[in-house]
């Protein structure tokens, strides 16, 4: 069977730190916060009013006016941060090469904005107002297949849905494509927008979100003892993953390499990591065979770390396991305690993250960790970026239902 060589060639971000890739990374470490009180709605009443909102993005110089209107924001977010990565790759798309590119973007929840505001026309206004939109702009997938009009690239295109580690599993998917040789590039990765009125409420409700609205800009704290939930977050990240002979013949210079991917389920609760981390561990060890690398050549974890009670201790349990005592050297790091959470794109950003980390010698620090937890006693880079070659380092990923995935990515080295 054909097993390619894939690299990272291009990487697009719009993050509540920033609108592209550099202003988000310089943000990340320099330790800032993309919290702050909801501006997208009236907040006044729920259990939580802040979250981490991408600011001044302007979907209409993007696409335009009218294609504007007929995308949900997350498949503009998703638009906006494809534009970025293939631009960076140096990537254009012919007749000639088109059936050869992929477009594979995930969303974990897909257009719930659009959705939670047609059901108030229903409401209001009764069923012959519903707009023809509706159905194309809420589902899932939209962001791969407005993406692929968008550029016109005809290779494999779709999007997984597996909550949080939705976009993890996409890019692992088209991981797997590219090393079978059904196409030569990949453009992956995912986009979440869910910070509207049902979204927060519902989080709310399962008791996911902090409640620190005194103080947002501190209310994300993974791996701190006085941690009290995630921070809902949105935005979109997308790699350019290639198979290197491609890279290579049109004279692109390889960012990282992925060499791993590990996918596992809990079989366990809806919302509840397996006791000790135990499905998030095979995934971890299943990325490591896959990329024949040991756990000490593993230089940098980023931590799938949300910021909840159950989440931070078993994710802490589950490197033990797998890592041994190596888990007590490698710096950790959840950038969610600046980002927030991106739920179903929280994957992407941080598989982006994880290659700039590799490629800049820079670990984005853990913000917010001041007070110790005994039963999270790992080395998470508090509060401070650090600087030091990265050889190799692993992206984790686990969501509602059970669904875990870890990526790896080592240095480029032909």
């Amino acid at each position: 069977m054909t097993s390619n060589r894939v690299v990272v060639t291009g990487i697009g971000v719009v993050s509540p730190l920033g609108l592209d890739r550099d202003t988000t990374w310089a943000s990340l470490l320099a330790g800032d916060s993309g919290m702050g009180p909801i501006a997208s709605f009236d907040p006044e009443g729920y259990q939580t009013t802040f979250a981490a909102e991408v600011k001044d993005f302007d979907p209409e110089g993007l696409v335009g006016r009218k294609q504007a209107r007929r995308m949900d924001r997350f498949v503009q977010l998703a638009s906006a941060a494809t534009f970025e990565a293939v631009d960076g790759a140096g990537i254009t798309i012919t007749p000639e090469n088109c059936n050869r590119v992929s477009v594979m973007i995930a969303s974990g929840i897909g257009g719930i904005i659009t959705l939670s505001q047609q059901v108030g026309v229903l409401d209001d206004r009764g069923p012959s107002r519903i707009s023809p939109f509706l159905v194309p702009m809420m589902l899932p997938d939209m962001a791969s297949g407005q993406v692929s009009m968008l550029l016109g690239a005809k290779g494999a295109n779709y999007s997984t849905v597996s909550a949080c580690s939705s976009a993890a599993d996409t890019i692992g998917v088209a991981f797997e494509a590219l090393r079978r040789g059904d196409v030569d590039i990949a453009l992956t990765g995912g986009s979440e927008a869910a910070i509207c009125p049902i979204g927060v409420a519902g989080f709310n409700a399962c008791q996911a979100l902090s409640r620190r609205n005194d103080d947002p800009e501190h209310a994300s704290r993974p791996f701190d003892a006085d941690r009290d939930g995630f921070v809902l977050g949105e935005g979109a990240a997308i790699l350019v993953l290639e198979t290197v002979d491609s890279a290579i013949g049109r004279g692109a210079q390889p960012i990282v390499e992925m060499v791993g991917y590990g996918s596992t389920a809990d079989a366990y609760h809806i919302t509840q990591p397996a006791p000790e981390g135990e499905g998030a561990a095979r995934a971890m060890q299943n990325a490591l065979n896959q990329a024949q690398l040991t756990p000490g050549d593993i230089e940098y974890i980023n931590a799938h770390g949300t910021s909840t009670p159950l989440n931070d201790k078993f994710e802490t349990m589950a490197v033990k396991k797998v890592f041994d005592e190596d888990a007590y050297r490698i710096p950790i790091s959840s950038t969610k305690s600046m980002t927030g959470h991106l739920l179903g794109a929280s994957g992407a950003l941080e598989a982006a993250v994880t290659s700039m980390v590799i490629s800049s010698s820079q670990i984005p620090p853990t913000m917010n960790l001041e007070t110790s937890d005994p039963e999270c006693d790992l080395d998470y880079t508090p509060n401070a970026a650090r600087t030091g070659r990265v050889g190799a380092a692993m992206s984790n990923s686990f969501g509602f239902g059970g669904h875990n995935a870890s990526l790896v990515f080592q240095e480029w080295v032909e």
